[in-house]
């Protein structure tokens, strides 16, 4: 009788441990969508044994929105990384279409988060929590561009609408809104509603 391989474990720090199970989580979802989120992945993929997952984070509901933030904090520039002025906007949406983040494996993430947001009362509080700093953000450099814009979140909102929708489009079929063209949808949209940057 051959006996199975046992897995193989690496010794990590207690943040180091965590750190590496969403990771691995994040992964799972990248590569199967939520149906691979799964204990048994993720801490084969972490190289971790599957108990730690309980220890740092006490359920799977847990993990999953605290992969949710991670993605969420670590899609955002910094606001000292973006230029002042006008070019401030320009510059997220340089971010955001970039080849780091409008791909089909950081896109396959966000459209299983927005999946699961609907029905998962957790997971929307997180959206909740992190969806403001966001649109905050979007609607400052909206105010670089237009200091007297009234309405900077409301368009900050339509605009990050805007954005989810042609990367939902990218996600589905690449070829049919590739990055230059998802921009320019957003440069134009922009420009009709703030002249300084028509």
């Amino acid at each position: 009788m051959i006996s199975k391989p046992r897995a193989s474990y690496i010794r990590l720090s207690p943040e180091n441990r965590r750190a590496a199970l969403i990771d691995a989580a994040l992964l799972c979802i990248a590569e199967g969508g939520i149906a691979a989120f799964k204990v048994d992945k993720i801490c084969t993929k972490a190289g971790v044994s599957r108990g730690l997952v309980t220890h740092h984070f006490g359920s799977m509901d847990t993990l999953l929105t605290a992969a949710y933030a991670h993605i969420y904090q670590t899609s955002l520039p910094a606001p000292a990384d973006l230029p002042q002025g006008p070019p401030q906007i320009l510059a997220l949406l340089d971010h955001f279409f970039s080849p780091a983040a409008f791909n089909r494996h950081t896109l396959n993430i966000w459209l299983t988060f927005w999946a699961q947001i609907s029905n998962h009362p957790v997971l929307r509080v997180a959206h909740r929590h992190h969806y403001p700093a966001f649109n905050q953000m979007v609607a400052d450099a909206l105010r670089q561009a237009a200091p007297d814009l009234v309405a900077a979140p409301d368009l900050a909102r339509t605009l990050i609408c805007l954005i989810d929708g042609l990367s939902l489009q990218h996600c589905i079929d690449p070829d049919s809104m590739p990055a230059p063209v998802a921009r320019q949808a957003c440069v134009d949209f922009l420009a009709a509603n703030i002249p300084v940057l028509a």
